[in-house]
């Protein structure tokens, strides 16, 4: 279990990363058979379940986020901590709020990620 601080400093690098548009820089906080889910992916991408797993899948989805939000900007709001997992709650994308529940191994690296917004 992380402990409060280091919770808050994975958020804010994690938040740092992303916001840096380095997509090898963000994708260093994830295993190479992590799965994701967002309502992003069905609203942007049309895939009916709303999940990806690997990063070979996952990557292109990013890449074309990152193209068609040049000015993506996350700002953290507050971090929530549980055993081997953290939610981080952050303004997102298109005016949105949004909380980001990782999952991390052992190594600290995320292996799921599921992504709750306010409206989409």
């Amino acid at each position: 279990m992380l402990s409060t601080q280091q919770a808050i400093n994975f958020a804010r690098n994690w938040i740092n990363a992303w916001n840096s548009h380095d997509l090898n820089c963000i994708l260093e906080y994830y295993t190479d058979d992590f799965e994701m889910t967002t309502p992003f992916m069905i609203k942007f991408m049309n895939h009916p379940t709303g999940t990806l797993k690997g990063k070979d899948t996952i990557k292109p989805y990013w890449e074309k986020a990152l193209r068609l939000i040049p000015n993506l900007k996350f700002q953290l709001i507050e971090v929530l901590s549980s055993v081997d997992s953290i939610s981080i709650y952050y303004q997102a994308i298109l005016g949105k709020r949004g909380v980001e529940v990782l999952f991390l191994n052992p190594n600290g690296r995320i292996y799921k990620s599921v992504a709750h917004f306010n409206s989409i």
